[in-house]
């Protein structure tokens, strides 16, 4: 009776130990178990890029700086009209001259004698009109008369007119010769300075060479012409009146005033720029054609461009796009048309709204259709600076 307790005893343990072991395999599999599914979770959230976003600004004004080229109000290369030799120069570079002043003295010896003898063959042809004008004359008398018949009337007419033709050619060609006499004193076409002299004293002077040396040049300094080009981009933003402002490489922090006062109104094809012209007073003449000065052009920020920072900025083969995230944090890279470059800021001209949200420093990585997480910068927002 003894031995049925005690096995029932063996076999009551027996089951609370297998009961125990179960429990203890079972519960390692439940944790096993929760581990791993932890540890995808992880993985999973691990595996998505987290990105700082910006939202697009309206772009500012502010001003673009462009090299441009001085050159002189007025220009003129003075070259000589007829041939001969420099018998006098009577002005130097730096000169100071005014409109009809004598610059130089050819003499042309050849000019001179062609003149003298179409004066000679001028006088010989007025006095061959004179005579057959009295002939013409006389024949019209005999014909009233019935003396000579009408045809020989009339070649006596066409004798005069002939004659009086050559005599009026005669007179144009010594007007033509005095001319060209007047052209060996070479004078200043207007108000100006000689930038440059290559008149030497008893040098010869061949007119109508191709390619020669002008003997002065004669400058208008008082005001210039200030040339710019500026991109396409910046057209739209210029018109007659906009002032502008430049400074000289030898001198940085001065800054001299200019206006515009025309435009090319077409761009370049080959440059993808538009040439304006600004007006410099330089009544001082402290300015020098010819100079190469930074010009900058205020722009004013034009309807619906905005501005972000250079960083959120994606340059490919492609073109230019930047990283937009939806509401379900989906990347979408969307092109865009690049404005001005101030820098820290770039401008957008389209591409982008008000709305969006855009990467700031995009991975290299993120490609279309990632999903990613916003979190907030480290950085403060750059803000639209001005170049």
């Amino acid at each position: 009776m003894s031995d049925q307790p005690s096995r029932k005893k063996v076999w009551r343990y027996a089951g609370a130990g297998g009961f125990l072991v179960l429990a203890l395999v079972g519960g390692g599999l439940v944790a096993r178990s929760a581990a791993e599914r932890e540890q995808a979770t992880i993985a999973a959230e691990n595996a998505v890029t987290n990105v700082s976003v910006i939202q697009p600004k309206p772009a500012e004004a502010g001003q673009v700086v462009l090299p441009g080229t001085l050159e002189a109000w007025n220009r003129a290369e003075i070259n000589a009209r007829v041939s001969g030799y420099v018998s006098a120069w009577r002005a130097d570079i730096g000169d100071t001259v005014r409109a009809g002043q004598t610059l130089a003295v050819l003499e042309a010896p050849e000019l001179d004698q062609q003149l003298a003898q179409a004066r000679a063959d001028y006088q010989t042809a007025v006095a061959d009109r004179e005579l057959a004008q009295i002939s013409a004359q006389r024949w019209e008398s005999l014909l009233a008369k019935d003396a000579v018949s009408r045809q020989e009337r009339d070649e006596k007419h066409g004798q005069f007119a002939s004659i009086d033709a050559r005599a009026r050619a005669a007179q144009a060609n010594v007007g033509r010769l005095s001319a060209m006499r007047g052209f060996t004193q070479l004078k200043a076409p207007f108000n100006g300075v000689v930038t440059n002299r290559s008149a030497q004293l008893g040098a010869l002077v061949n007119a109508g060479s191709a390619g020669g040396e002008p003997l002065f040049t004669i400058a208008d300094v008082r005001r210039l012409r200030l040339y710019v080009r500026v991109p396409q981009t910046l057209a739209h933003s210029l018109a007659e009146g906009v002032r502008a402002q430049f400074s000289l490489p030898e001198q940085p922090g001065q800054q001299i005033d200019a206006v515009l006062v025309r435009t090319a109104e077409a761009v370049e094809r080959r440059s993808g720029t538009m040439l304006v012209e600004f007006l410099v007073d330089n009544r001082d003449r402290q300015l020098r054609p010819g100079a190469y000065v930074d010009v900058r052009i205020p722009v004013s920020g034009a309807a619906g461009t905005f501005q972000l920072p250079a960083s959120t900025l994606i340059l490919g083969s492609d073109g230019a796009r930047v990283a937009v995230i939806d509401r379900n944090g989906r990347v979408s890279m969307r092109p865009v048309t690049v404005g001005r470059d101030q820098g820290t800021t770039i401008e957008i001209l389209s591409g982008v709204s008000a709305q969006d949200r855009i990467v700031l420093t995009p991975p290299d990585s993120l490609v279309q259709g990632d999903q990613v997480r916003v979190v907030r910068a480290n950085t403060p927002k750059a803000s639209n600076a001005k170049s």
